[in-house]
């Protein structure tokens, strides 16, 4: 039985919990402009043959049938009347957009085109505004699109730079508060760990049909994973998360001291313990994967 679903649930709370050490990542010089964020779509308003999903510094690109193709944005810059943003990886895929608010045309050059021979022969996309999203759009990409903007929130409060634990933890709560109580249910940890099964299913190049099986798993290890960060978070056992919680020994780092009195003892038997404990934990946890 492979233990990688319950590794894989842990880093999740961490990252969605805000504790993972942030990654080194450049902010870009320039975000796609404002007016040129939120849905854009092709073919008719009623069933749309694409959606297209601009952020400040995310390109995620949804067909109705055919692969997603979602570009996070290492860097972004003017390119001759263009936004050019450009994604992470060997292939650092690029993508141009201009527009206005209520069109907008895009382009995807190949990796081999010269940045100063920009757009070239690339064929160029046209997008349109809808009034709302289809229903079935709705159920299948929204809370991955609403994780995706809360994202780069986030990342923006708890990455490298970020002056103060107590504002990244104030960022956690404010994107995954959904009832406005400030405190995290498991019902609404669970919703963050769905988006974020969503956006790892797009950066994979997920069709619609594997995106909503990826839903489906992403429902069930989201409410798993939320009674699991639930059960080891809740010190008051109110079923709730408060900042406070979230914050218990992280906001007030390194300000325990100690004390003077006593002799250190040996740790030998405290690493048996640990060791004993986190086999029984291990093996609860793996044997209902």
């Amino acid at each position: 039985m492979t233990r990688r679903p319950a590794l894989s649930m842990v880093f999740m709370a961490a990252l969605l919990l805000g504790f993972a050490a942030p990654a080194r990542a450049q902010q870009p010089a320039l975000p796609v402009p404002e007016p040129l964020r939120g849905p854009w779509y092709q073919g008719e308003c009623a069933a749309p043959e694409a959606l297209l999903q601009l952020t400040a510094r995310t390109a995620a690109r949804l067909p109705d049938d055919g692969p997603a193709r979602l570009i996070r944005f290492a860097e972004a810059r003017a390119v001759d009347g263009w936004t050019m943003g450009i994604g992470r990886g060997a292939e650092a895929p690029r993508i141009l957009l201009r527009g206005t608010a209520t069109a907008l045309e895009t382009a995807e050059p190949d990796a081999k085109l010269r940045d100063d021979r920009l757009p070239g022969a690339t064929p160029v996309q046209a997008w349109h505004r809808c009034p709302a999203a289809p229903p079935g759009i709705a159920a299948l990409h929204g809370e991955g699109v609403t994780f995706l903007s809360a994202l780069e929130g986030l990342e923006a409060a708890c990455g490298t730079g970020s002056p103060s634990p107590e504002i990244c933890l104030a960022a956690v709560m404010r994107e995954g508060d959904v009832s406005g109580d400030g405190r995290l249910s498991v019902a609404e940890i669970a919703r963050l760990a769905r988006g974020a099964t969503w956006l790892l299913a797009a950066a994979e190049d997920a069709t619609p049909e594997t995106a909503l099986v990826a839903g489906g798993g992403g429902m069930l290890a989201g409410v798993a994973l939320g009674r699991l960060v639930m059960e080891s978070l809740d010190y008051d056992g109110d079923g709730k998360l408060s900042v406070a919680e979230l914050g218990q020994d992280r906001v007030a780092f390194g300000r325990a001291t100690g004390t003077a009195n006593g002799r250190p003892l040996r740790l030998e038997g405290l690493q048996e313990g640990v060791a004993l404990v986190r086999g029984v934990l291990e093996g609860l946890l793996f044997d209902r994967q």
